[in-house]
């Protein structure tokens, strides 16, 4: 009995450690940003949303099954025990295709909010829209980056007039790498949890 509390003990926060990072995800600015500013032509708002929504359920679906399953183990109730068995395949039918989608899409996340860049970059060279260049600006103080590398020759002023002051461009903070490095670390981490919460649905 005492093992299988501290297993639904942990799968509870396994639950609770997903939710976290949905809502984490959700909010946290560098994702807010690129999803405020990205047309409705992109799919990375979409994507963003449904993230957010799929990982608040699996959440609240592990936690149940963790309940159910200390109740079980308390009162000895063959009842909630099925409950629990079926919200762990729940659990479990969510999970496997949620990392085998991370797995085979890893960069259809990360090349939308790069779409997202590029395009601001530039509707701002181009100098069609001041308000695009405040977006521009935004985006490199978020991500500490200045600029892109680009085969035009006439970029250098939207660096000089949309990086943080103290950003050097030759540094090689190119912003599409930026995004990358820091998306890849936050699927990672994604991947990471998924694992985990498999092996315990299991």
């Amino acid at each position: 009995k005492c093992q299988l509390l501290v297993t639904s003990l942990c799968v509870m926060l396994l639950g609770l450690s997903i939710a976290t990072l949905s809502t984490i995800t959700h909010y946290e600015h560098h994702f807010t940003l690129i999803s405020d500013i990205s047309l409705d032509s992109n799919s990375y708002r979409v994507i963003h949303h449904t993230a957010f929504y799929f990982g608040i359920c699996l959440s609240m679906t592990l936690i149940l099954a963790a309940l159910l399953s200390s109740a079980a183990t308390v009162r000895e109730s063959l009842c909630l025990s099925a409950m629990g068995f079926f919200c762990f395949a729940l659990a479990f039918c969510g999970l496997v295709p949620a990392a085998c989608w991370r797995y085979t899409h890893s960069t259809e996340v990360e090349n939308s909010m790069m779409d997202v860049y590029d395009f601001v970059y530039e509707e701002v060279r181009r100098n069609t829209s001041s308000f695009r260049r405040h977006e521009l600006t935004a985006i490199h103080e978020a991500f500490l980056c200045c600029g892109k590398h680009s085969p035009f020759g006439d970029t250098t002023y939207v660096e000089r007039e949309t990086c943080p002051l103290g950003q050097v461009h030759d540094a090689g903070q190119d912003c599409l790498q930026e995004i990358q490095d820091f998306l890849k670390k936050h699927m990672d981490f994604v991947f990471l949890l998924l694992g985990i919460a498999i092996g315990f649905t299991v």
